[in-house]
């Protein structure tokens, strides 16, 4: 439950709406938190403010946080059409929920509710003495927080939109999820190592991706009903009526007492596929970044080049030895069994659209040939004949598009490796 719970919060906190939201509540009670100070026995020690300047003060802050506010979400607007039009479409749910500007934009409308409500409150005589000392020092506090939060913000805004910052994001995400992976392959169940499982179907109704998968409550399913459970479609994959989700084998009571739906019920089947849990949706992402920067209408390889070296800094993460605190490779899901991850599905994710889309382009294909071996070296067996295959792949692929023989010599040497493991 606990697992479910994560996931829906993360999706809750991608809403643009929640943070503000929040603020405003908090501003509320910030309001009218400082009636509490006139309860308190300091009336006579503290200083003697002046309604007259609190109201000034307050009415500075409610006549520009609307007009900041509103300028805040123009300007994210445009950064998030900037980022979708020079990277990728699939990169928009990362830049909508960066925490700078959902701040910023949470700061400057919970300022401008708390200025409204103390404004109410102090034309009513709400406060006394000590009441006007409190709200007069929370307001200065806001005003603070509201100029540290506008510089602050006005430096990520900058930033948000350039191609730069949303290669940042998508690797950011895409490591997360692949660090993930790599400490629990199995998300805790037992390694299933059948590309096809023997047993008896399950199919979901519902046209969708897998979104999360809630291993827990798969197992609680099987120890009901004595079963043994097969995931047949992992975080990423496209589900139809026609495909099966799970199988269950090793029967050990009669198939007729358990509900299939419940069975498909810990799988979270959304419209679109999320960052969380699915490492392929992130490489994938990156590579659609090269591919729109290697088409003739952008004709940018400089970025792709750039997203070569970012998936060579991921692939080398994802094969490093994991560390004992690292590991968490325990079975914790005993009846539950789940297909591990497929480099050769992760490398042609990502290397054989740059191989495809960059074949007429020597200095692409050099990078890649050079990132290519560098991957094969890591000491990964399964990376190296991925590696290997895409290498002798995008050399076909140029030897067909380039037209100067000199640049398929310089391509050729740089992919001789790859013939040296045949």
């Amino acid at each position: 439950m606990s697992n479910r719970l994560s996931f829906w919060l993360n999706r809750l906190g991608e809403r643009l709406w929640v943070r503000p939201l929040v603020f405003c509540i908090l501003s509320v009670g910030g309001a009218f938190l400082a009636k509490i100070a006139d309860r308190l026995v300091i009336g006579d020690v503290v200083p003697d403010i002046s309604p007259d300047s609190i109201e000034t003060l307050l009415s500075i802050v409610a006549s520009s946080m609307l007009v900041i506010a509103t300028f805040a979400v123009a300007s994210m607007v445009s950064a998030y059409a900037s980022a979708g039009s020079v990277g990728t479409p699939r990169s928009f749910p990362l830049i909508v929920s960066d925490d700078v500007s959902k701040n910023a934009l949470s700061v400057f409308i919970g300022a401008f509710i708390f200025s409204i409500v103390a404004l109410v409150a102090l034309k009513n005589s709400y406060y006394q003495n000590a009441g006007h000392f409190a709200l007069f020092v929370l307001t200065l506090g806001v005003f603070a927080w509201v100029v540290l939060t506008f510089v602050r913000w006005v430096d990520r805004i900058a930033r948000l939109g350039r191609l730069g910052t949303t290669v940042d994001k998508v690797e950011s995400a895409a490591s997360g999820a692949l660090q993930a992976r790599r400490r629990s392959p199995s998300m805790g169940a037992v390694a299933l190592t059948n590309s096809t499982p023997a047993g008896r179907p399950v199919f979901a109704s519902k046209i969708g991706y897998v979104q999360h998968i809630d291993v827990g409550a798969l197992q609680r399913c099987a120890e009901k009903w004595s079963l043994q459970v097969a995931v047949a479609t992992l975080p990423g994959t496209l589900i139809t009526p026609d495909k099966p989700i799970v199988y269950v084998f090793d029967e050990e009571s009669d198939a007729d007492e358990f509900d299939e739906s419940v069975l498909v019920a810990p799988f979270q089947i959304g419209d679109d596929r999320v960052y969380e849990g699915d490492p392929r949706f992130g490489l994938i992402a990156l590579s659609e970044i090269a591919s729109r920067a290697l088409s003739p209408a952008v004709n940018d390889p400089g970025t792709a080049i750039d997203v070569i070296g970012t998936l060579i800094r991921l692939f080398a993460a994802w094969s490093a030895p994991l560390d004992d605190d690292e590991s968490s490779k325990e079975i914790r899901f005993d009846r539950v069994h789940v297909p591990l991850l497929s480099v050769r599905d992760l490398f042609d994710d990502t290397f054989a659209s740059i191989a495809r889309d960059g074949a007429g382009l020597v200095e692409v294909q050099i990078r890649l040939q050079k990132a290519l071996r560098a991957l094969a070296a890591m000491g990964d067996d399964e990376m190296a004949l991925a590696a290997t295959e895409i290498s002798r792949l995008a050399l076909e692929r140029a030897k067909t598009t380039l037209t100067l023989q000199h640049d398929i010599d310089l391509v050729t040497a740089q992919a001789e490796w790859s013939a040296e493991q045949c």
